[in-house]
Protein backbone atom coordinates (compact mmCIF):
# COMPACT_ATOMS: atom_id res chain seq x y z
CA UNK A 1 0.00 0.00 0.00
CA UNK A 2 1.53 3.31 -1.10
CA UNK A 3 0.94 6.05 1.44
CA UNK A 4 1.40 9.76 2.04
CA UNK A 5 2.16 11.25 5.44
CA UNK A 6 0.69 14.66 6.20
CA UNK A 7 2.54 16.88 8.65
CA UNK A 8 5.61 14.80 7.87
CA UNK A 9 8.09 17.19 9.52
CA UNK A 10 6.33 17.23 12.89
CA UNK A 11 6.99 14.94 15.83
CA UNK A 12 4.15 12.61 14.94
CA UNK A 13 4.94 12.78 11.23
CA UNK A 14 8.51 11.68 11.85
CA UNK A 15 7.28 8.85 14.06
CA UNK A 16 4.86 7.75 11.34
CA UNK A 17 7.69 7.79 8.79
CA UNK A 18 9.88 5.59 10.98
CA UNK A 19 7.15 3.08 11.84
CA UNK A 20 5.86 2.94 8.25
CA UNK A 21 9.38 2.18 7.03
CA UNK A 22 9.44 -0.82 9.38
CA UNK A 23 6.02 -2.11 8.31
CA UNK A 24 5.59 -4.84 5.75
CA UNK A 25 3.13 -4.06 2.94
CA UNK A 26 3.62 -0.29 3.33
CA UNK A 27 5.55 1.94 0.94
CA UNK A 28 5.99 5.65 1.63
CA UNK A 29 5.45 7.75 -1.50
CA UNK A 30 6.00 11.18 0.02
CA UNK A 31 5.16 13.66 2.75
CA UNK A 32 3.22 16.90 3.03
CA UNK A 33 3.76 20.19 4.80
CA UNK A 34 2.11 23.57 4.30
CA UNK A 35 3.41 26.03 1.71
CA UNK A 36 6.35 28.00 3.02
CA UNK A 37 7.53 25.34 5.45
CA UNK A 38 11.32 25.24 5.76
CA UNK A 39 11.08 21.45 5.42
CA UNK A 40 9.75 21.46 1.85
CA UNK A 41 12.16 19.35 -0.19
CA UNK A 42 13.64 17.63 2.86
CA UNK A 43 14.26 13.88 2.85
CA UNK A 44 11.70 12.16 5.09
CA UNK A 45 14.00 9.38 6.19
CA UNK A 46 16.71 11.80 7.21
CA UNK A 47 14.24 13.87 9.25
CA UNK A 48 12.94 10.71 10.93
CA UNK A 49 16.46 9.63 11.89
CA UNK A 50 16.47 6.45 9.79
CA UNK A 51 18.76 7.65 7.01
CA UNK A 52 17.88 9.05 3.60
CA UNK A 53 15.11 7.15 1.82
CA UNK A 54 14.64 9.34 -1.24
CA UNK A 55 11.11 10.36 -0.21
CA UNK A 56 10.67 14.10 -0.09
CA UNK A 57 8.29 16.48 1.63
CA UNK A 58 6.17 18.64 -0.67
CA UNK A 59 3.05 20.81 -0.45
CA UNK A 60 1.04 19.72 -3.51
CA UNK A 61 -1.73 17.60 -1.99
CA UNK A 62 -3.53 16.87 -5.26
CA UNK A 63 -0.36 15.71 -7.03
CA UNK A 64 0.74 13.39 -4.22
CA UNK A 65 -2.73 11.92 -3.68
CA UNK A 66 -2.77 10.74 -7.29
CA UNK A 67 0.21 8.51 -6.46
CA UNK A 68 -1.01 6.88 -3.24
CA UNK A 69 -3.65 4.55 -1.79
CA UNK A 70 -3.99 6.31 1.54
CA UNK A 71 -2.87 9.18 3.76
CA UNK A 72 -1.96 9.32 7.45
CA UNK A 73 -3.06 12.67 8.84
CA UNK A 74 -2.01 13.96 12.27
CA UNK A 75 -2.07 17.69 11.53
CA UNK A 76 -4.44 20.53 12.48
CA UNK A 77 -8.24 20.62 12.19
CA UNK A 78 -8.37 23.08 9.29
CA UNK A 79 -5.77 21.12 7.33
CA UNK A 80 -7.54 17.80 7.95
CA UNK A 81 -10.87 19.22 6.77
CA UNK A 82 -9.32 20.50 3.56
CA UNK A 83 -7.59 17.16 3.03
CA UNK A 84 -10.92 15.30 3.30
CA UNK A 85 -12.10 16.71 0.00
CA UNK A 86 -8.83 15.96 -1.79
CA UNK A 87 -8.73 12.40 -0.41
CA UNK A 88 -12.36 11.80 -1.42
CA UNK A 89 -11.71 13.09 -4.93
CA UNK A 90 -8.64 10.86 -5.27
CA UNK A 91 -10.53 7.84 -3.89
CA UNK A 92 -7.92 7.08 -1.22
CA UNK A 93 -8.18 6.06 2.45
CA UNK A 94 -7.91 8.98 4.88
CA UNK A 95 -6.83 8.12 8.43
CA UNK A 96 -7.34 11.10 10.74
CA UNK A 97 -5.55 11.25 14.08
CA UNK A 98 -5.98 15.02 14.37
CA UNK A 99 -7.94 16.29 17.39
CA UNK A 100 -9.55 19.57 18.45
CA UNK A 101 -12.24 19.81 15.74
CA UNK A 102 -15.14 22.22 16.09
CA UNK A 103 -18.67 20.89 15.60
CA UNK A 104 -18.86 22.44 12.12
CA UNK A 105 -15.57 20.77 11.18
CA UNK A 106 -16.86 17.44 12.51
CA UNK A 107 -19.95 17.85 10.33
CA UNK A 108 -17.77 18.59 7.30
CA UNK A 109 -15.93 15.31 7.86
CA UNK A 110 -19.21 13.41 8.26
CA UNK A 111 -20.41 14.81 4.95
CA UNK A 112 -17.13 13.92 3.23
CA UNK A 113 -17.46 10.34 4.47
CA UNK A 114 -20.50 9.85 2.26
CA UNK A 115 -18.10 9.44 -0.65
CA UNK A 116 -14.78 8.86 1.13
CA UNK A 117 -13.22 6.13 3.25
CA UNK A 118 -12.29 7.84 6.51
CA UNK A 119 -11.00 6.29 9.72
CA UNK A 120 -11.04 8.90 12.49
CA UNK A 121 -10.33 8.57 16.18
CA UNK A 122 -9.35 10.80 19.08
CA UNK A 123 -6.67 8.21 19.81
CA UNK A 124 -5.24 5.57 17.47
CA UNK A 125 -3.81 3.44 20.29
CA UNK A 126 -5.16 -0.10 20.50
CA UNK A 127 -5.08 0.14 24.29
CA UNK A 128 -7.16 3.32 24.42
CA UNK A 129 -9.68 1.81 22.01
CA UNK A 130 -10.13 -1.10 24.41
CA UNK A 131 -10.26 1.33 27.35
CA UNK A 132 -13.16 3.20 25.69
CA UNK A 133 -15.05 -0.07 25.25
CA UNK A 134 -14.49 -0.89 28.94
CA UNK A 135 -15.59 2.60 30.00
CA UNK A 136 -18.83 2.23 28.06
CA UNK A 137 -19.56 -1.17 29.56
CA UNK A 138 -18.63 -0.10 33.08
CA UNK A 139 -20.82 3.00 32.90
CA UNK A 140 -23.77 0.89 31.78
CA UNK A 141 -23.31 -1.68 34.53
CA UNK A 142 -22.68 0.67 37.46
CA UNK A 143 -25.47 3.15 36.90
CA UNK A 144 -25.71 6.81 37.87
CA UNK A 145 -25.02 6.37 41.56
CA UNK A 146 -21.39 6.24 40.39
CA UNK A 147 -20.06 9.65 39.35
CA UNK A 148 -17.76 9.74 36.31
CA UNK A 149 -14.64 11.90 36.18
CA UNK A 150 -12.04 11.85 33.40
CA UNK A 151 -8.49 13.00 34.13
CA UNK A 152 -5.93 13.55 31.38
CA UNK A 153 -2.37 14.86 31.18
CA UNK A 154 -0.23 15.71 28.16
CA UNK A 155 2.99 17.52 27.30
CA UNK A 156 3.23 21.28 27.55
CA UNK A 157 3.01 21.81 23.75
CA UNK A 158 -0.46 20.29 23.29
CA UNK A 159 -2.85 22.96 22.02
CA UNK A 160 -6.35 21.47 22.53
CA UNK A 161 -8.12 20.66 25.79
CA UNK A 162 -9.64 18.39 26.86
CA UNK A 163 -7.69 15.97 24.72
CA UNK A 164 -9.37 14.11 21.91
CA UNK A 165 -8.82 10.94 23.89
CA UNK A 166 -10.55 12.34 26.98
CA UNK A 167 -13.53 13.35 24.85
CA UNK A 168 -13.56 9.90 23.23
CA UNK A 169 -13.64 8.27 26.67
CA UNK A 170 -16.33 10.66 27.89
CA UNK A 171 -18.47 9.94 24.85
CA UNK A 172 -18.09 6.19 25.43
CA UNK A 173 -19.11 6.49 29.09
CA UNK A 174 -22.08 8.71 28.21
CA UNK A 175 -23.25 6.25 25.56
CA UNK A 176 -23.07 3.48 28.14
CA UNK A 177 -25.76 5.33 30.08
CA UNK A 178 -27.76 6.51 27.09
CA UNK A 179 -26.74 10.12 27.67
CA UNK A 180 -25.20 12.88 25.54
CA UNK A 181 -21.70 13.96 26.55
CA UNK A 182 -22.22 17.32 24.82
CA UNK A 183 -24.91 18.31 27.31
CA UNK A 184 -23.71 16.37 30.34
CA UNK A 185 -20.00 17.24 30.37
CA UNK A 186 -18.47 19.66 32.86
CA UNK A 187 -15.25 21.11 31.46
CA UNK A 188 -14.44 23.80 34.04
CA UNK A 189 -14.95 24.14 37.79
CA UNK A 190 -14.04 27.41 39.47
CA UNK A 191 -15.38 29.29 42.46
CA UNK A 192 -18.59 28.33 44.25
CA UNK A 193 -19.92 25.63 41.93
CA UNK A 194 -22.48 24.02 44.21
CA UNK A 195 -22.97 20.29 44.54
CA UNK A 196 -22.08 17.99 41.68
CA UNK A 197 -24.98 17.49 39.25
CA UNK A 198 -26.08 13.87 39.07
CA UNK A 199 -25.29 12.23 35.74
CA UNK A 200 -22.67 14.77 34.72
CA UNK A 201 -19.24 13.74 33.42
CA UNK A 202 -16.35 15.84 34.65
CA UNK A 203 -13.13 16.53 32.77
CA UNK A 204 -9.84 17.58 34.37
CA UNK A 205 -6.95 18.70 32.16
CA UNK A 206 -3.26 18.76 33.13
CA UNK A 207 -0.40 20.02 30.95
CA UNK A 208 3.33 19.86 31.56
CA UNK A 209 6.72 18.50 30.66
CA UNK A 210 7.03 15.83 28.00
CA UNK A 211 4.14 13.54 29.00
CA UNK A 212 3.04 11.58 25.92
CA UNK A 213 -0.44 10.92 27.28
CA UNK A 214 -2.13 9.70 30.46
CA UNK A 215 -5.85 9.08 30.88
CA UNK A 216 -8.01 7.88 33.74
CA UNK A 217 -11.73 7.22 33.84
CA UNK A 218 -12.86 7.35 37.47
CA UNK A 219 -16.14 5.87 38.67
CA UNK A 220 -16.72 7.21 42.19
CA UNK A 221 -19.58 5.54 44.01
CA UNK A 222 -20.84 5.11 47.55
CA UNK A 223 -17.84 3.93 49.60
CA UNK A 224 -15.88 2.62 46.61
CA UNK A 225 -14.07 3.84 43.52
CA UNK A 226 -13.11 2.13 40.26
CA UNK A 227 -10.44 3.53 37.94
CA UNK A 228 -9.66 2.55 34.35
CA UNK A 229 -6.30 3.89 33.18
CA UNK A 230 -3.98 4.08 30.20
CA UNK A 231 -0.48 5.57 29.99
CA UNK A 232 1.23 6.09 26.65
CA UNK A 233 4.99 5.63 26.86
CA UNK A 234 5.78 6.38 23.22
CA UNK A 235 4.15 7.94 20.17
CA UNK A 236 4.93 4.68 18.40
CA UNK A 237 1.64 3.23 19.65
CA UNK A 238 -0.37 5.89 17.81
CA UNK A 239 1.60 5.34 14.62
CA UNK A 240 1.18 1.56 14.74
CA UNK A 241 -2.54 1.91 15.34
CA UNK A 242 -2.94 4.40 12.48
CA UNK A 243 -1.10 2.14 10.05
CA UNK A 244 -3.20 -0.81 11.15
CA UNK A 245 -6.31 1.30 10.46
CA UNK A 246 -4.99 2.27 7.02
CA UNK A 247 -4.40 -1.34 6.00
CA UNK A 248 -7.76 -2.41 7.44
CA UNK A 249 -9.63 0.25 5.47
CA UNK A 250 -8.37 -0.88 2.06
CA UNK A 251 -11.32 -1.82 -0.15
CA UNK A 252 -13.88 -0.76 2.45
CA UNK A 253 -17.01 1.08 1.33
CA UNK A 254 -17.13 4.86 1.82
CA UNK A 255 -18.00 5.78 5.38
CA UNK A 256 -16.75 7.22 8.65
CA UNK A 257 -15.05 4.48 10.66
CA UNK A 258 -13.36 4.46 14.07
CA UNK A 259 -10.64 2.42 15.74
CA UNK A 260 -13.42 0.43 17.39
CA UNK A 261 -14.42 -0.72 13.91
CA UNK A 262 -10.81 -1.58 13.10
CA UNK A 263 -10.62 -3.83 16.18
CA UNK A 264 -14.05 -5.32 15.62
CA UNK A 265 -15.53 -3.54 18.64
CA UNK A 266 -17.95 -1.33 16.71
CA UNK A 267 -21.65 -1.81 17.12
Amino acid sequence: MRIAIAGAAGRMGRTLTRIAAETQDIEIAGGLEKDGSPHIGADMGELAGIGKNGRQIGSDVTKLFKQVDGVLDFTMPQASVRMCEAAAEAGIVHVIGTTGFSESEEEHIRQAARSAIIVKSGNMSLGVTLLAALAKKTAAVLGEEFDIEILEMHHRQKVDAPSGTALLLGKAAAEGRGRDVKTDSVRVRDGHTGARRSGSIGFATLRGGSVVGEHRVIFAGPAERIELAHEAESRDIFARGAIRALLWAQNKKPGLYTMADVLGLGE
